[in-house]
């Protein structure tokens, strides 16, 4: 059977006890993309829609049930503690990563002590979402007896800025197999998953991506996708940040339809 071109809807009526309730925000990156934007602050604190980009995601992941946010640093790290000294919920922790940048992966894998090895929300800090909030669907969806890690997707069409060829297929069940060799894929990664946080103690030492996670448990058949029905921005140039910024206007009260 051929694969569907979007993940199907798996969401049950009522999140299950086994929702995670810790949450790390990716806040380590250079930014280099942004040019001049990111020579004195960090990507996390370029605002869009009047807010650090870093509030929206530590908002989402509240959204999602997290009490608690661990965030990586490595650039400008005073800045972004100083921004979050004053943020109630959810409580903030870091992971310091100044001695060397340590990759999706690694930076996770750095941060066990804080998160623990159960499943973990894990997300990017240069995302923004229109439409529904995605993680209250993705906490629904998570089912730890079929799965080690559950992607937020969203159709690309419904990816602004993002000028890549898409990530994944999904079967009818939800789960996922990468693009491989096939020119596009009709599934982007967000930059938003529940995984298991324990599968990142058996990865190497330092720097490394989690699609070496992912590629474990692809082969083992445990990583699903769930899609996000709206906008999804990708804020990694000066254009994804005027077009996360008119994302967020969209969404405003009093915004026309």
């Amino acid at each position: 059977m051929s694969a569907p071109d979007t993940a199907p809807d798996t969401t049950p009526a009522t999140a299950p006890d086994t929702a995670p309730d810790t949450a790390m925000v990716l806040a380590a990156g250079l930014g280099t993309r942004m040019g001049a934007l990111t020579a004195t602050t960090p990507k996390p604190l370029l605002r869009a829609g009047g807010r650090a980009l870093i509030d929206h995601a530590l908002d989402r992941a509240a959204e999602g049930g997290a009490a608690r946010a661990v965030v990586n640093l490595h650039y400008f790290p005073d800045q972004i503690r100083a921004h979050l000294a004053g943020r109630a919920a959810p409580e903030i922790l870091f992971s310091d990563e100044t001695d060397a940048l340590l990759e999706t992966g690694g930076g996770v894998r750095r941060a066990l002590p804080l998160l623990g090895h159960g499943p973990v929300w894990t997300l990017n800090s240069d995302a923004v979402f229109g439409g529904p909030a995605p993680l209250p669907a993705l906490s629904a969806a998570w089912d730890p007896a079929r799965m080690d890690a559950l992607l937020l997707l969203v159709a690309r069409e419904d990816a602004r800025a993002y000028t890549r060829a898409g990530d994944f297929f999904a079967e009818a069940d939800g789960r996922l197999t990468r693009r491989g060799d096939r020119p596009t894929a009709p599934l982007v990664y967000t930059g938003v998953q529940i995984i298991r946080a324990g599968a990142f103690a058996d990865g190497p030492e330092g720097a490394f991506s989690t699609n070496l996670i992912w590629d474990r448990m692809l082969a083992k058949g445990r990583v699903f996708g769930a899609l996000h029905h709206g906008p999804w921005v990708d804020v990694g140039t000066p254009a994804g940040l005027e077009e996360a910024a008119a994302v967020l206007s969209e969404a405003a009260p009093g915004a026309s339809a």
